[in-house]
């Protein structure tokens, strides 16, 4: 099984951001801890992060065919990212959208996600555990299925 595991804008940045949101662990301490705990499940996990919605809308589009499933933290993309929303649509993947913060313990515009509606579900405000949370769901839905 092969899994996606996808940041968004300024999540390059974590480490460096607000710590009282976002924590003191940087995408790549995060990325270490999703790794670690793949390998319990000898799941293999491919990263990708950018600042640019088109390169996420081509980097789902190009590997979409060799994954079973996908973990996204769209970052500020989140509220407006239709583009992002239809290639995962179009994906057809098990999905799992994911933020670090609370996004209703904050401003009003961060509560509306156009990418919520089409994943399997949403986590939010745990930290980096979201991502381990995510991962452990989708190797059960999609060990479950094959």
């Amino acid at each position: 099984m092969k899994l996606m595991v996808i940041n968004g804008p300024n999540l390059n940045l974590l480490g460096k951001r607000d710590k009282s949101i976002y924590g003191e662990m940087t995408l790549a301490q995060i990325e270490a801890k999703i790794l670690e705990k793949a390998k319990d499940s000898s799941t293999d996990v491919i990263f990708f992060q950018s600042n640019h919605e088109g390169h996420i809308v081509d980097y789902i589009q190009e590997n979409a065919n060799e994954c079973s499933g996908i973990i996204i933290n769209p970052g500020a993309l989140t509220h407006y990212g239709l583009s992002i929303r239809d290639a995962l649509a179009d994906a057809k993947l098990p999905t799992v959208e994911i933020h670090l913060s609370n996004r209703y313990a904050r401003e009003e515009f961060r509560h509306e996600s156009v990418i919520a509606p089409i994943c399997n579900g949403q986590i939010g405000g745990l930290g980096w555990h979201g991502y381990i949370l995510a991962l452990e769901y989708l190797v059960d839905l999609v060990g479950s299925v094959n």
